[in-house]
């Protein structure tokens, strides 16, 4: 009997253990295709989510790429929007023979120089096209930044980044202000930052631009003394493998224009142009003051450029204002490049990259040939007749 029972009871647990698996695998098949289908739409919905997220990201990079272009391109003003902008011409920060500038803000934190063509003024429409289209394509750290312009009927207006310390003439003509040098050390950083725009534009456009009005006052100081060229007026676009360039007449300002704008006897004009004007700027930049001017009492007749030659060619000092002899070596390498810039001819001449590799060499380069003796004349007192004089400047009607 007790044996029975034992075996009843053996059936008994049997059974249990069978229901129970029973149960657990009619439960894990249900199970099975719930967590399979949980899973799935877990992947599905990280899927979803991270598929938006990069749509968003792709919309959000695409509307910032649209207005970082759109406010590469110089944006078009009403006359309106002119006077708003500069509070109805308040802040006048001077005036030239083309039109007024004055300062102004695009918004709170955006102050501006606002150029105001005259509207009897001598600069044609051909030159503010040429100015908007030239400018407004570039983009350098050592060339003006054009924001905006105004063609409103007869009211022409051009909107540039605001530079606090103004243009370079001011710190140029130390000889009338000593007060205003800034230094030898900074007079070698503007040099180079002038060279590297040059060098930018002669050869880092998809087309060579040649500004044909490199001096003092179109070189414009941000608040770190950082050199901007402005003013395109004059520039003129060519092909980058164009080795001259056709003009009908001279253009630029009388002390800083290439002998071969006022003839073609003396070469091609090219780029070579723009080196001649950064010679004549980098040695004003060393004698502080016109080069036109004589630097001797008693020798009125005295052209800066060949007087420095002169002098270095018999290794005599400059006599300009140094404090050491860092501030000697500055101001010699500043002048020898000058002077290899101003060859009378074209081909004498480096261009701005072998320009920038002269300012950064640590030695001063050799002096070169007197540029001031010319085969055709032999004359060296030839340079002060032809820049000496005082011309009204030449403007190209094409």
């Amino acid at each position: 009997m007790h044996n029975l029972f034992l075996s009843g009871l053996g059936f008994l647990e049997f059974d249990v253990f069978l229901v129970l698996s029973n149960l657990f695998s009619n439960v894990f098949a249900v199970l099975l295709p719930c967590i399979f289908l949980v899973v799935l739409g877990l992947i599905v919905w990280y899927h979803f989510i991270r598929l938006n997220k990069q749509k968003e990201e792709d919309e959000l990079k695409i509307k910032m790429f649209m207005e970082n272009y759109k406010a590469l391109k110089p944006t078009r003003y009403s006359y309106r929007d002119i006077k708003r902008i500069t509070n109805m011409f308040r802040h006048k920060l001077g005036q030239g023979g083309y039109g007024s500038v004055f300062k102004g803000h695009i918004s709170t934190d955006i102050p501006v120089a606002v150029k105001v063509l005259h509207i009897d003024s001598k600069a044609n429409g051909d030159d503010f096209v040429n100015e908007v289209g030239t400018i407004g394509k570039i983009h350098h750290v050592n060339v003006v930044r054009l924001l905006g312009y105004c063609a409103d009927g007869c009211n022409r207006a051009l909107v540039y980044e605001f530079q606090p310390n103004h243009s370079l003439e001011k710190f140029v003509y130390r000889r009338e202000k000593p007060q205003n040098f800034i230094g030898w050390k900074k007079m070698q950083k503007i040099a180079r930052g002038i060279a590297k725009g040059m060098e930018y534009l002669h050869y880092g456009c998809a087309q060579q631009i040649l500004h044909f009005d490199i001096k003092p006052n179109n070189i414009l100081l941000d608040k770190n003394f950082n050199p901007k060229i402005a003013d395109f007026g004059l520039a003129k676009l060519c092909n980058k493998g164009q080795s001259m360039v056709s003009m009908t007449a001279a253009r630029g300002t009388i002390g800083y224009i290439a002998p071969e704008v006022f003839s073609r006897n003396f070469g091609k004009v090219s780029s070579k142009s723009d080196v001649y004007s950064f010679g004549m700027l980098l040695l004003e930049m060393v004698g502080g003051k016109t080069n036109d001017m004589t630097t001797e009492q008693n020798a009125s007749d005295v052209y800066f450029p060949e007087w420095i030659f002169h002098r270095l060619e018999k290794n005599e000092e400059l006599v300009i204002q140094m404090e050491n002899e860092d501030d000697s070596k500055i101001a010699r390498k500043l002048t020898i490049v000058g002077l290899w810039c101003i060859g009378w001819h074209p081909i004498d001449r480096p261009s701005m990259k072998v320009v920038i590799q002269m300012l950064d060499a640590d030695e001063c380069p050799a002096m070169p040939p007197n540029p001031f003796s010319t085969p055709a004349s032999g004359n060296a007192t030839h340079a002060k007749s032809l820049f000496g004089e005082r011309l009204h400047v030449i403007s190209e009607a094409e």
